[in-house]
């Protein structure tokens, strides 16, 4: 089944006829395979690994890859780059630089989203790398709009895309970075802040799921140098604001994508978390709900599990199922501690 944004693609596919394509940023469909009827080649860029996981992989003129960017220079190598308009609106920048990069002279750009994204401003676009965009169609509750591409960056420079601030745990400041559309992007959210307020002391291997910008991991590492850690997102801008932050503070963690713990082999002496509940424009608890179930099977006997929450979500009834009881540590008017020994 392909989401609504694609199906508007597919409905305009003889625009990408015999053509090098690439998809940025594509959504939790095949719409890539689909394009193979019509296009000489496409190659996909996920930034979401659950997307790129969906891609076939015995299909000659299709490549698929998860990350940040290509792992080749493909620079100048497509006719025409299609931009699934991101939730995040910082990041549309970014994926703009990227598609300016890979395109070929006069290489086309499309941008398709639903209209709940916020894809309508989209035509208000003011860039020096890109014609002014026009709208091409309209349907299922989304918009496609195509521009031409003018300039291209001599290089990918993600560096123009990270911020930073400073956190003090423990009287040592760290300096955290954040991409563009990374969760918590300009200051530590409230969650988090609880969170670290009520960690104990903890060795050994320990997961920081969602790690978004490795927030938690730096905390850890700061107080406890000693910590196997390792850090699992399902989002590329993520890992990668992780692997700068890490580096911004000397310190060295395992980092890698992972749908769930699916991608982690092995026992945990701890899992410690703000987990995500979102799902594209969706609120959804079903990751944390099988986070939490996944997370009792992967601790070691004794190892511990903590996570905070928004208190509205419906945590106690997966906790409870999973571990026999619901242990609130510390709680406040937004969020609570949840606090479990295998």
């Amino acid at each position: 089944m392909l989401t609504a944004p694609s199906e508007l693609l597919i409905r305009n596919q003889s625009l990408l006829a015999g053509k090098q394509v690439l998809l940025l940023n594509h959504e939790a469909d095949r719409c890539a395979e689909q394009l193979l009827a019509v296009c000489d080649n496409v190659t996909t860029l996920a930034l979401d690994y659950p997307h790129f996981q969906l891609q076939p992989r015995n299909k000659t003129n299709l490549h698929a890859e998860f990350g940040h960017k290509l792992t080749a220079d493909s620079r100048h190598r497509f006719d025409t780059v299609v931009i699934y308009y991101p939730k995040a609106k910082p990041l549309l920048d970014y994926l703009l630089h990227l598609a300016a990069y890979y395109l070929k002279a006069d290489g086309e750009l499309l941008v398709v989203g639903d209209n709940k994204g916020g894809i309508r401003s989209f035509n208000k676009l003011k860039s020096t790398d890109f014609s002014p965009p026009i709208k091409l169609d309209n349907a299922r509750h989304c918009l496609l709009f195509a521009s031409t591409v003018l300039a291209h960056p001599a290089t990918i420079n993600v560096e123009r895309f990270v911020s930073q601030y400073t956190l003090e745990i423990d009287n040592r400041p760290l300096t955290i970075c954040n991409m563009v559309g990374t969760f918590s992007e300009k200051q530590l959210d409230q969650g988090t802040a609880l969170l670290l307020q009520h960690l104990p002391p903890l060795n050994g291997r320990v997961l920081d799921f969602g790690c978004g910008a490795g927030v938690i991991t730096a905390a850890l590492l700061a107080r406890f140098p000693s910590l196997d850690m390792e850090c699992v997102d399902i989002n590329a801008m993520a890992l990668l604001s992780c692997e700068k932050t890490l580096a911004a503070n000397g310190m060295q963690a395992k980092i890698y994508a992972s749908d769930g713990l699916s991608q982690c082999d092995g026992v945990f002496d701890a899992i410690i978390s703000n987990p995500p509940f979102h799902d594209g424009l969706m609120s959804t608890t079903d990751i944390a709900t099988q986070f939490v179930k996944d997370s009792q099977q992967q601790l070691r006997k004794g190892g511990l599990w903590q996570i905070v929450a928004n208190r509205h979500l419906p945590y106690a009834d997966a906790i409870a199922a999973s571990f026999g009881n619901v242990n609130v540590v510390a709680e406040n008017n937004r969020y609570k501690i949840y606090k479990n020994l295998r």
